[in-house]
């Protein structure tokens, strides 16, 4: 095997929420974290936002459904491609590598599928660098979970840290890493994130998100609603676990008839109740600090109530322990393609229920076309 070598590498996310693209630079070596770079997210403006919209849930089971798909993703890896060119140009030093997610359309682990779209070959062309994408396949084809996919990330971000101590990542599905005083990990979708909250404000208020959680903070939970909410079966199973950002979405009907701020409120309280649910059941062992990252960080309300349903464990945000919340999730995605570059495993058994540690990604190298 080649010695493990340092690289600097951009890493991109496009998150359930619809937000954007992130970007972030960090150098690494798949094991250690030497140096963290630049970071920042790019808008989708509102044609490409809905054009990924369209397709989610669409399996490219048809030939108009291929032939939409792909179209889609061809506009997105341009996008993406603009990102990373735009980013490279306020660079003094060059970048060998970029970890590429691309966007989930749909997540059936269950029946080993999950598609992610974000054309990795194509991204390597359009930039001249070589390319780690297609992360959760491998994972998924062999039983496991393809989800989440950060905790390796996690751990070396909390390595000097008290354990145990627990990561929680809201996006539009939220997931947490638990990691045990030894290194052990255990990682797991907890249920809902921003995504409906999202959903909810864009259907009955036109926005694209619930800015500052001031809509959730000025509205009232309702506590009949949020217990049916709670009784879906997802949250009686035994993790390892994931969701599709869309598993919830028949049961939120019952938010139809709230008020807008009501209805944030509930479908805030929604996500935190899920959080407090998953660390009372699940974890081995309550973490002494919970460091909570993603644009649900950003999210005061949504904090908020996490707070009051984890009186026992210090919440924290990523802010407080000098992270950049936005930045994680791309940052983690540098990370797993240089951990793909040294031959290193990216999940775990814990972690996704993987049947062994598993490698993950596919290289693409630049064709020079």
């Amino acid at each position: 095997m080649d010695t493990i070598r340092s690289v600097r590498v951009i890493g991109l996310m496009s998150g359930t929420s619809l937000d954007g693209v992130d970007i972030a630079l960090i150098e690494t070596d798949g094991i250690d974290i030497y140096a963290f770079g630049r970071a920042y997210t790019v808008p989708y403006d509102d044609e490409l936002r809905e054009a990924i919209r369209s397709v989610l849930g669409t399996k490219p089971d048809t030939e108009e459904n291929r032939q939409r798909i792909k179209a889609v993703e061809e506009t997105l890896t341009r996008f993406h491609a603009e990102v990373v060119k735009d980013f490279l140009a306020a660079e003094d030093e060059p970048v060998g590598l970029i970890g590429f997610h691309g966007h989930t359309i749909h997540h059936e682990p269950e029946n080993h599928y999950t598609h992610q779209i974000g054309n990795g070959q194509l991204l390597a062309d359009l930039t001249g660098i070589k390319v780690v994408s297609r992360f959760r396949n491998a994972d998924v084809l062999a039983g496991g979970q393809g989800a989440p996919l950060v905790p390796v990330f996690h751990a070396a971000l909390c390595a000097e840290m008290e354990k145990p101590v627990a990561v929680l990542n809201i996006g539009g599905v939220a997931n947490i890493t638990w990691i045990g005083a030894n290194g052990e990990m255990l990682a797991f979708d907890t249920g809902p994130g921003n995504a409906p909250v999202n959903d909810w404000v864009l259907r009955h208020g036109g926005m694209h998100m619930d800015y500052n959680g001031r809509l959730a903070i000025s509205g009232k939970i309702n506590e009949r609603i949020l217990a049916n909410l709670m009784k879906h079966k997802y949250f009686a199973q035994y993790p390892p676990k994931s969701i599709d950002r869309n598993l919830f979405n028949e049961k939120l009907e019952h938010l139809e008839g709230l008020s807008l701020e009501d209805g944030a409120a509930t479908a805030t309280a929604f996500a935190a109740e899920a959080v407090s649910y998953s660390v009372s059941f699940y974890l081995p062992e309550a973490p002494k600090s919970l460091i909570v990252c993603g644009g649900g960080a950003n999210n005061p309300t949504m904090v908020r109530f996490i707070r009051q349903r984890l009186p026992g464990i210090e919440v924290k945000t990523a802010r407080d322990v000098g992270w950049n919340s936005d930045a994680i999730e791309a940052q983690a995605f540098a990370f797993l393609a240089a951990r793909r570059l040294a031959g290193l495993p990216i999940t775990f058994p814990t972690t996704t229920g993987a049947p062994e540690p598993l490698m993950g990604g596919e290289i693409f190298v630049s064709r020079g076309v």
